[in-house]
């Protein structure tokens, strides 16, 4: 009887770990949004990923390729006034694009996510001096924040990577709040005081109780952290604040609006940067509307 009674309840799990794959198609099928979305994610990804082995990155650069030319066979998304060809800028600014905004998003939404689980757990004092911090920051709007700190360094030591970390600086006061919201709500939960009188401790309980509680919410938010930091990446660039000889899409409006692209004639210039600017964020909204469905239970549709 004990072998049985150890044994019978292994089948169940072997039968839902094998039609967990197929349970998740299905639901992408209904949920229409997120399929698109990580549809076009797996797109940008693809297309600058296998560019990448095939685009010289010589000619993404200013004096790579004959200036001027409109897209034709041999130069298919054209070249800029300064000799770049913007196929290869395509190929390589939607990966640093996406790199800046997944680097900046994930440091924000981790240290944010670290102080409103933490201040909204163990509250007094702290929780009262983390909630002061983050009213009075986002009182001040970010964009200001990230343009003061950019126009004080040397743009020739202001490496992408670099950037990242600075937007990542007003990256986390958004996540912070809205984590510490939903935490006030779960700590007085039934399952959280079944572990506080098991005896476990206060951070096994934040990392075992309501972490996991939180994932799809937290999946929800960082796509908001990426697409927050992919516009304040863009909007830096089109400042001119940054390494404007790096070819990413923000460097590559921002040459095209100071030096009158559509004035000469080359609207090419400025289309692909827009377009596939509007495409990233068409892609970020879809997933986190999509994921906004698997995070709140009220809308979330049976699979």
């Amino acid at each position: 009887m004990t072998a049985q009674t150890i044994s019978s309840p292994a089948l169940p799990i072997r039968k839902n770990e094998s039609s967990g794959l197929r349970n998740s198609f299905r639901y992408l099928r209904r949920n229409r949004q997120l399929a698109i979305g990580l549809g076009i994610l797996v797109f940008l990804i693809l297309f600058s990923g296998i560019g990448y082995f095939y685009v010289d990155k010589n000619t993404a650069y200013a004096l790579g390729a004959p200036a001027g030319k409109a897209p034709s066979w041999e130069h298919p998304f054209g070249t800029d006034g300064q000799g770049r060809e913007l196929f290869a800028v395509a190929v390589y600014g939607i990966w640093e694009t996406l790199r800046i905004g997944f680097i900046a998003g994930l440091i924000g939404l981790g240290f944010g996510s670290f102080l409103g689980f933490s201040s909204a757990f163990f509250g007094g004092w702290y929780d009262v001096i983390v909630r002061w911090v983050v009213d009075v920051l986002l009182t001040v709007p970010g964009l200001l924040i990230l343009v003061v700190i950019a126009s004080t360094l040397d743009n020739k030591s202001f490496t992408l990577t670099r950037m990242a970390f600075i937007i990542a600086l007003t990256a986390w006061m958004g996540p912070a709040r809205t984590v510490r919201a939903q935490v006030l709500t779960m700590r007085e939960r039934p399952y959280v005081m079944m572990a506080r009188l098991n005896g476990m401790n206060s951070w096994g309980i934040i990392f075992r109780e309501l972490v996991p509680n939180l994932l799809p919410y937290l999946g929800a938010s960082l796509v908001g952290s990426v697409t927050g930091a992919i516009f304040a990446t863009v909007g830096l660039a089109g400042l001119g604040l940054g390494p404007l000889r790096e070819p990413t899409i923000g460097v590559t409006i921002y040459w095209a609006m100071g030096q009158n692209a559509l004035l000469r004639g080359m609207w090419w210039w400025l289309m692909m940067p827009i377009l596939i600017t509007i495409l990233i964020f068409i892609m970020l909204f879809l997933i986190s509307a999509g994921l906004d469905e698997v995070a709140n239970p009220r809308v979330r549709r049976t699979i």
